[in-house]
């Protein structure tokens, strides 16, 4: 039955203070001890609080009483407020959620190593290692509370730590008429290399070191389906160090290369001039819109990678053929979100199986 003429007034969400404890107890204590329910009527309190709470805080105790010269000791029970500040305030203690790190000292020591050494992100950092199963499922955080980790300084790791954290930014994007045209424009590529559903398909571009003098480059390659990455030394930013590179790559691919490169993706840097008539008949070749690098995305986001361990102004020329291969490995054997945490070595190697490549 509804009650509609309650005249107790509401006090959620506020607890018995230590002065209301001592009021029960002082009111506990009379020779007619007051019951709850008139306890509750005069600290405005509901009842049932006052039935818990005298419950909670109730304790036994041991009275000694003499009779006929001798003693004798018994026991009785009645409430005291310091225990029932105590249980209150164990109480709350146990109401609150123990973080995740505190169980997870191992996972936290993972993460930073793989963070701050590796390089690898939080979000690759978490999903590797429950697709691997290394650590208890429940030791092991979501990618945002990672991040909220990192940001109240719980780890070693910090925001300066992480390669793009505070890079990323929106530009609105707006297509110019190309002065130069090399080739065909990216808008005449077939619809099935922006679905990214077959193999064969890349972009291209160069990172240069020094920004003035002459100095060697690097040429790089991202299949757009598997996101496997190839870095080539050339001997600088030249249409002939281009074309002898990838004459060097049609060689060793042999009768496959067709197979293998269905399509190039290049800017419209002088570099790739001679890559239509280069690869006329063998491998189609598009170019983006100038000033358009979100077109070829695949790419710059992989150069943006080799930045982490080749900077800006290094001088490329003193950078060795093993350093190269090095980062090459690091980044098709770092497990990628977009390939649901497979790493781009692992999705080339099964396109691979299933193609009828030529020995």
């Amino acid at each position: 039955m509804t009650q509609t003429e309650n005249t107790t007034e509401s006090r959620k969400g506020k607890h018995l203070d230590r002065e209301e404890r001592n009021k029960i107890e002082a009111w506990k204590q009379l020779d007619a001890p007051l019951p709850n329910r008139q306890i509750a009527k005069k600290l405005d309190r509901s009842h049932q609080t006052i039935n818990t709470e005298i419950k909670d805080g109730t304790v036994r105790q041991i009275k000694r009483q003499i009779q006929s010269g001798k003693a004798y000791d018994y026991e009785y029970f009645s409430y005291s407020a310091a225990a029932g500040q105590s249980a209150y305030e164990k109480a709350r203690e146990s109401s609150r959620k123990k973080p995740k790190w505190v169980d997870a000292p191992d996972f936290m020591a993972y993460a930073d190593q793989q963070m701050k050494q590796e390089k690898r992100s939080p979000d690759v950092v978490v999903h590797h290692a429950k697709k691997n199963n290394l650590f208890p499922h429940e030791s092991i955080p979501c990618t945002t509370t990672l991040y909220n980790y990192i940001d109240d300084c719980l780890m070693e790791t910090r925001n300066i730590d992480l390669c793009l954290k505070t890079r990323r930014s929106t530009k609105a994007s707006r297509n110019r008429k190309n002065k130069t045209i090399l080739g065909e424009l990216i808008e005449k590529r077939p619809e099935i290399v922006d679905k990214r559903e077959r193999f064969g398909d890349w972009e291209i571009d160069t990172v240069n070191g020094l920004r003035c003098g002459k100095d060697e480059a690097l040429l790089t390659l991202t299949e757009r389906k598997t996101r496997y990455e190839m870095i080539l030394k050339i001997d600088g930013k030249t249409s002939d160090s281009v074309n002898r590179a990838l004459t060097t790559l049609q060689e060793a691919a042999g009768k496959n290369f067709s197979q293998l490169f269905k399509t190039i993706t290049s800017d419209n840097g002088v570099e790739f001039s001679g890559l239509t008539e280069l690869l006329q008949g063998i491998t189609d070749v598009y170019f983006t819109h100038p000033y358009s690098s979100w077109e070829r995305g695949t790419n710059e986001n992989h150069n943006g990678i080799i930045r982490r361990f080749i900077p800006k102004g290094t001088r490329i020329a003193d950078v060795s053929l093993r350093t190269i291969q090095r980062v090459q490995n690091w980044m098709n054997n770092l497990p990628r979100k977009i390939l649901n945490y497979a790493t781009p070595r692992e999705r080339l190697l099964e396109e691979l199986s299933h193609l009828a490549l030529s020995e």
